[in-house]
């Protein structure tokens, strides 16, 4: 990724029709995720079967879609650039122990001493890191993104396994 003006995602929909309506802290995630990837991001796609890669930047829906992760890729202007799914199950473990984690911490604020939320928000950051590092893996050969933006993406994901 060379080119930080056109590899990045310039817009975000996350498709949750039919899932459970997230809790106010898990919005919250949500809102905090799209506005820190749309301020700053770098996702690509790579050349393929010696075809040009379109140019970004580009808009990024995210669904679950008959049990599989869903990238829909358009331009900047619209148009479809390519999809991909990906298989749940790789997330499926990373995503529960995220979400335990995010509980405890999500209580720990409201009745412990800073010292032990600090440790409890170490191990939430682990496990976002290990999520972000999944992904990258899943996405070989499909998209190229840093680890920000995979953190960020890992988020959404963790919202669309919401319901």
């Amino acid at each position: 990724m060379t080119n930080p003006a056109t590899n990045r995602i310039c817009q975000i929909e996350i498709d949750d029709k039919g899932l459970a309506r997230p809790t106010p802290e898990i919005e919250q995630e949500r809102r905090v995720a799209i506005f820190d990837l749309l301020e700053e991001n770098a996702f690509g796609l790579p050349a393929r079967e010696g075809r040009p890669v379109p140019p970004g930047p580009y808009r990024l829906g995210l669904a679950i879609r008959e049990g599989r992760l869903v990238f829909d890729v358009g331009s900047e202007s619209g148009e479809t650039v390519g999809a991909f799914h990906l298989s749940l199950g790789p997330f499926r473990q990373v995503v529960k122990d995220y979400f335990q984690i995010c509980e405890s911490y999500f209580e720990a604020v409201k009745r412990l001493p800073p010292s032990q939320i600090e440790a409890i928000d170490m191990a939430r950051r682990g496990i976002h890191n290990e999520g972000a590092r999944v992904l990258q893996e899943r996405l070989e050969g499909k998209a190229e993104v840093d680890t920000d933006t995979a953190r960020r993406l890992f988020t959404l994901i963790c919202v669309l396994h919401w319901g």
